[in-house]
């Protein structure tokens, strides 16, 4: 069967999208992309140096195979994440940009009002927008009416690796949503990419968990392994949960039957 993501005016066979910070090599970088048949990419503009001839990011990834999409990572506001995406553009980067606005050093969380500001200039000035917002589900319609491509609600604080804890939140963003919902940020096993697909998201995220294992390839592939079998569960439809337990197999038939023929 044919299940593809269609995203921003694009088919895409994979859900699984790949950060690529934190990688020990871009070598490494480059076989965990290959592992995960991703095939969007984001990249942090604030690595990338727009003046040299060569980048040690962007050298190793194939254009051909991947899309890449930067992102606004640094900015703080609106006016420093559209001036972001702005260069990025000018610097021959498609104009697809993963919009990012955080004030907060600590906890990381993005500024609700400022992501707003910065995808409504976005949207207007013709890129293609998906911005990473907290499981916020009035802030994901907002941002849906404004015309972004995708809403990208994390699941837990960045780089985190605890999961779904935003999942109730997830959940009424993915039923209200018209456009594809990417759960982005705090997932830290393959499991977590798993049970996000199985509540219906249409993709998800994932940097830290790949970058950072023991052996980011054979992690890389993991994920793309729990993706899909978390996409093949949702689109099968799960059986139904019940309050108490109900027999695999008859309790009765035969065994009543071998009663009664005893002498």
């Amino acid at each position: 069967m044919t299940d593809h993501l269609n995203l921003g005016g694009r088919q895409f066979e994979s859900r699984l999208i790949i950060g690529t910070g934190k990688f020990s090599s871009p070598e490494v970088m480059a076989d965990a992309l290959a592992a995960s048949k991703t095939q969007l990419v984001t990249v942090a503009l604030r690595r990338v140096d727009l003046d040299a001839p060569s980048d040690p990011i962007t050298d190793f990834i194939d254009r051909e195979r991947y899309l890449i999409m930067a992102n606004t990572s640094g900015a703080s506001d609106a006016a420093q994440a559209v001036r972001l995406a702005k260069l990025a553009r000018s610097a021959g980067f498609p104009p697809w940009i993963k919009v990012e606005v955080i004030p907060d050093p600590r906890y990381l969380m993005p500024d609700p009002i400022e992501t707003l500001k910065a995808c409504e200039i976005l949207v207007a000035d013709g890129f293609t927008v998906l911005p990473y917002i907290h499981a916020d589900p009035v802030l994901a319609k907002r941002l849906e009416e404004t015309g972004c491509a995708a809403v990208m609600p994390l699941a837990a604080p960045i780089g985190s690796g605890r999961g779904l804890k935003m999942e109730t939140a997830i959940a009424i963003i993915i039923e209200q949503a018209t456009v594809p919902v990417v759960v982005d940020a705090g997932l830290g096993v393959p499991s977590h990419a798993a049970a996000a697909m199985e509540m219906g998201a249409d993709a998800v995220l994932v940097n830290t968990a790949i970058a950072a294992a023991a052996n980011p390839v054979r992690m890389a592939r993991a994920f793309a392994l729990g993706v899909e079998a978390g996409r093949g569960a949702w689109l099968a439809g799960r059986a139904p949960e019940l309050s108490a337990a109900s027999a695999s197999s008859p309790l009765t038939g035969f065994l009543d039957e071998t009663e009664t023929r005893q002498p």
